[in-house]
């Protein structure tokens, strides 16, 4: 096999893409999903490629379920904040349509190779923002499930500056995004 042949280059993208999630810690239903490799194969992918010279793994290997808790993007105003740029950077890439009303749907047909190319795009970019991280790869995938097919997260805004911003439909929100609501905190420190 010469890997120059056209006939290989979808299973080259293929194989690129798992390496690439495989970088990111994703959890092996996610890489089967994108590249629809067996979760067989990405084990062996994973044995072949990230094990350094002592057989110990050269990247960790996310096990069991994925995260689920929609609480966990707004614990905090930091992480808060990081998942509103995931949510704008989801619609930047084209993975998730944010109408007038602030509603987010899937973007387009999902060719799952090139959902799975985005969204690592979409990944490295915020990591690229953000240089210590509050929003793992698959919490970022949790996020968007969250934002386009559960309608457990909605987009937002505020109400005191008008930024957009991440909220849990079924919290108590003060219609504040998370800056305002660290200066509101902190001026009454002040004020105290």
């Amino acid at each position: 096999m010469r890997c120059t042949d056209d006939r290989y280059s979808g299973q080259r993208q293929q194989f690129d893409l798992a390496v690439r999630l495989i970088g990111h810690e994703a959890r092996t239903h996610i890489i089967a999903k994108c590249t629809g490799f067996s979760q067989d194969r990405i084990r062996k992918l994973y044995a072949s490629y990230f094990r350094v010279g002592n057989g110990r793994p050269a990247i960790r290997r996310q096990r069991g379920k994925s995260p689920s808790n929609v609480g966990y993007y707004v614990r905090n105003a930091t992480i808060q904040s990081e998942a509103t740029t995931l949510a704008w950077l989801f619609g930047l890439f084209g993975l998730m349509n944010i109408s007038r009303e602030l509603d987010a749907q899937q973007a387009g047909t999902r060719d799952t190779l090139h959902f799975g190319e985005q969204f690592c795009l979409v990944y490295e970019t915020y990591q690229d923002l953000h240089a210590r991280r509050a929003v793992s790869f698959e919490h970022a995938w949790n996020l968007y499930d969250a934002l386009t097919v559960r309608g457990d997260m909605a987009l937002a805004d505020c109400q005191r500056c008008g930024n957009i911003y991440v909220q849990d439909v079924l919290a108590m929100d003060r219609a504040e995004c998370p800056p305002c609501r660290l200066r509101s905190r902190c001026g009454r420190r002040v004020a105290e």
